[in-house]
């Protein structure tokens, strides 16, 4: 029986590669690579890979299904266990998570999830970007994490030492590159992770993990890797650990254990639409986003292993709240009472055995607090989603920025992949807003963002009430997630009674008769020229690129403009658009690089990783703040205008 390699526990996979020898460790990455396409096989719960003649590698996990003592890992030849066969086979096996800690029995859920049978998604250790996309954040008190508030004021000295240590693994990375991160250094950052855990620093061991898994991608080439999430993970991971080790009090960079659910008394919530969730990983399911009657934002997410298909038959699955039969398409347009509701850090509604739910009516998203998602400009709705500082708590600043923004607009024209339309300003009259980009969520065949969208893009002048998320790496681009008729009635959707006034992107497929005729709508004049991206055609690219050719190429690849004299000019282009302080930073970066010191007899000496790290830090630092500021001035301009 052919079987899978099981999860492994950092500090395991660190002592079985600090055992070998410095010979053994040259070999340790072929080795790897060679061990990981041999077959697996199962026998009960044991796992067996024959790595050779004389040798055979057995793995006994335990009841988690995770590799957590040395002791579960043998080999059979003679030099076990600081043997290659051994080690290459846990270098193999994908990195486990932390263990959770124990909860209450009523609110036990498996590993930084839902509580029990609900199952919202992949488990992952408190990560900036865990749990399945698409689950915005409850607004208010109930949604803070009383775990952070039990936090030192001040870290430990074990923290800080913990915290130093990480950092340097994560500087020696750094300097390294992908090509040069191979097993060795990966084991050193799990070592540091590991203490990290041991000191209470979930945050920074979480990040951590998140870096050797993006390494592992990027090394691989494994179709899910993106070189932007791993740059993004090394710039949160030395930005963490670089704070912690100076001692600042900030309960953020330590963080939590794991999300826990706390008491949220009684709710009456109200259904806005269903989302479609796929992700990279295999996991499909839906997530329903509800709104309490004070204005909060809440889901119930269904999402398990399965894909595409469990993400299209979870739209009418029953909602796992309470005993109750009420399916996530009548959720999605009704309404329900939840009595001993649980409330995650994240706005995800628990089932704890305590829970109980009763169907209520819906409310059109004219009324109550659904008519309020409307009522603000949505210059406002974006400032308040991505203000802040993200770097400090890229966590919470997540969570932000996914909570869904609703706004009334019509639509004016098509460029490339997107549509163009513009924002209408309640209280204004027929102001015109800003003009935006909207993006569907998802270009899966299977499902019906892309089909909607292409009739959308047929119909200039119609006018629509969408409910949707903003993309904080974009400019002015929204992702439509359900659309509604106009309060107005005129030029707007026509859909049948059944649908309740809104129509979900994801999975109710609209058309013609859903239209107004062509020659109701109204002529609109499209924009002579469309706005440009900042992102994309500012200079800002060149230092972006920079920034990333640190992580993928190392620090030789970064010190090539500063031997050649600036042949292409990176520093005179970010200059000649205004953007000093980045081109300042560059040039430091690549003189940092470059570096060399020679002791008391002129002999090169080996560079020092904390300098170049901080320079690329800053660098980074410098990078992500001024794209968010870019694409916040492309929501508040034309508006300001108006």
């Amino acid at each position: 029986m052919s079987a899978e390699l099981p999860p492994v526990a950092p500090d395991v996979v660190a002592g079985a590669v600090e055992s070998l020898t410095t010979r053994l460790r040259k070999k340790l990455d072929a080795a790897i690579a060679s061990y990981a396409a041999l077959p697996v096989t199962a026998d009960g719960p044991v796992l067996r890979v024959r790595c050779g003649e004389d040798a055979e590698v057995t793995l006994a996990p335990g009841p988690s299904g995770t590799v957590t003592e040395a002791g579960q890992a043998v080999c059979g030849c003679l030099l076990a266990p600081r043997c290659l066969h051994r080690t290459a086979v846990l270098g193999a096996c994908p990195v486990a998570d932390a263990e959770p800690k124990a909860e209450e029995p009523d609110l036990h859920r498996t590993d930084d999830g839902p509580p029990s049978g609900t199952d919202d998604g992949p488990p992952s250790c408190n990560g900036a970007r865990s749990g399945p996309p698409g689950v915005p954040a409850a607004e208010g008190p109930s949604a803070a994490s009383s775990d952070q508030a039990e936090t030192p004021a001040v870290p430990l000295p074990a923290q800080v030492a913990a915290a130093a240590a990480l950092w340097s693994a994560t500087a020696a990375v750094l300097a390294a590159g992908v090509p040069a991160a191979g097993a060795v250094p990966q084991a050193e950052l799990l070592r540091a992770a590991h203490s990290a855990r041991l000191a209470g620093l979930h945050r920074a061991e979480a990040t951590a993990l998140r870096v050797v898994r993006g390494l592992r991608g990027a090394r691989t080439r494994d179709g899910g890797h993106r070189l932007a999430d791993l740059v993004a993970d090394v710039r949160e991971l030395l930005l963490t650990t670089c704070l912690l080790s100076a001692g600042d009090p900030d309960p953020a960079l330590v963080g939590t254990a794991r999300r826990t659910y706390r008491p949220g008394g009684s709710l009456r919530v109200h259904g806005v639409c269903r989302e479609p969730v796929v992700t990279a990983t295999g996991y499909g399911g839906v997530v329903t986003h509800v709104v309490a009657d004070d204005g909060r934002w809440f889901s119930v997410a269904d999402v398990k292993p399965g894909g595409v298909a469990r993400a299209r038959g979870a739209a009418t699955a029953t909602v796992a709240l309470g005993a109750g039969s009420l399916s996530h398409a009548q959720l999605s347009r009704g309404g329900m009472l939840v009595s001993g509701a649980t409330l995650s850090p994240d706005g995800r509604l628990g089932s704890g055995r305590g829970v109980r739910a009763t169907p209520a009516p819906g409310l059109a998203w004219t009324d109550g607090p659904l008519a309020a998602l409307f009522a603000r400009p949505p210059a406002e709705a974006v400032e308040e989603r991505l203000s802040g500082a993200p770097e400090r708590d890229p966590q919470e600043a997540d969570r932000r920025a996914r909570r869904p923004v609703g706004c009334d607009l019509v639509l004016v024209g098509v460029s490339g992949e997107h549509v163009l339309a513009r924002a209408s300003i309640p209280g204004r009259g027929d102001t015109e807003g800003p003009l935006m980009r909207l993006a569907p969520a998802s270009t899966h065949p299977d499902l019906a963002h892309a089909a909607n969208f292409r009739q959308l893009a047929r119909r200039p002048g119609l006018r629509l009430r969408v409910i949707g998320r903003l993309d904080p790496d974009r400019a002015a681009t929204l992702v439509p997630l359900a659309v509604g008729p106009a309060p107005d009635g005129e030029a707007t959707l026509r859909l049948p009674p059944e649908w309740q006034g809104r129509a979900d992107l994801g999975y109710d497929r609209l058309q013609g008769a859903h239209f107004p005729p062509p020659d109701e709508l109204p002529p609109v004049s499209g924009p002579e020229d469309v706005p440009t991206d900042p992102l994309a055609e500012a200079p800002l690219w060149r230092l972006r690129r920079l920034v990333e050719v640190a992580v993928s190429g190392g620090r030789r690849a970064v010190a090539e403009p500063a031997r050649d004299g600036d042949r292409h000019g990176v520093g005179a282009a970010l200059r000649r658009g205004g953007f000093r302080t980045a081109a300042d930073l560059a040039t430091g970066l690549t003189a940092e690089a470059d570096r060399r010191d020679r002791d008391v007899f002129g002999r090169v000496g080996e560079a020092d990783p904390d300098r170049y790290a901080r320079a690329w830090l800053a660098t980074a630092v410098y990078l992500s703040g001024t794209e968010r500021a870019l694409v916040r001035a492309t929501w508040q301009t034309e508006e300001a205008d108006a």
